[in-house]
């Protein structure tokens, strides 16, 4: 299977799963929470604040400095759409290669709005706002993280991140 056909069936399987999940909303400077669910109820085998603290995991292993523990996050078959480089990454080798030249930059996360969804029972979703505080100043990120439990472990299989397109203070539309 090609890189784009598994990508697609990732994809159409995520929009299938996303008919059927349990979302959590969580914005920590509202201080409120909202739960909703569609019909057709998918029973999580985790809570929001474990999958909540695979970002805490990640965000330590960035504080290392090391590479190999950042790439450590993720699944073998795993896809990182960085947030500041245009590549594409397909493997831990290229994944590793990002977080080489990203932990240079010294980068330390929080997030800023975490939404939470569980689409199968060995399936998360994490996605929201953070920001990035680094050695050239703070970037203000999206992010998407998708995990799924293998074993005993929640690994990384799909990474997105991406600047905010509009400058702080601006407008939104």
């Amino acid at each position: 299977m090609t890189r784009f056909a598994r990508s697609l069936a990732v994809a159409v399987a995520a929009a299938a799963l996303s008919s059927a999940c349990v979302n959590v909303s969580v914005n920590p400077g509202h201080m409120a929470a909202q739960v909703s669910s569609s019909a057709t109820k998918v029973t999580p085998i985790a809570s929001e604040a474990e999958i909540a603290a695979l970002f805490d995991r990640w965000n330590a292993s960035l504080a290392t400095g090391n590479p190999d523990d950042v790439a450590a996050n993720y699944a073998v078959d795993a896809i990182l759409l960085p947030t500041v480089s245009n590549k594409v990454r397909h493997n831990h080798a290229e994944i590793r290669d990002y977080f080489v030249h990203f932990l240079e930059k010294k980068p330390r996360g929080v997030i800023l709005e975490r939404n939470i969804r569980f689409p199968a029972n060995h399936v998360a979703i994490d996605s929201g706002t953070y920001a990035f505080d680094t050695i050239s100043g703070r970037v203000p990120a999206r992010y998407t993280f998708v995990y799924r439990k293998t074993g005993k472990d929640w690994l990384i299989i799909e990474h997105h991140s991406s600047a905010m397109p509009e400058k702080p203070g601006s407008k939104s539309h």
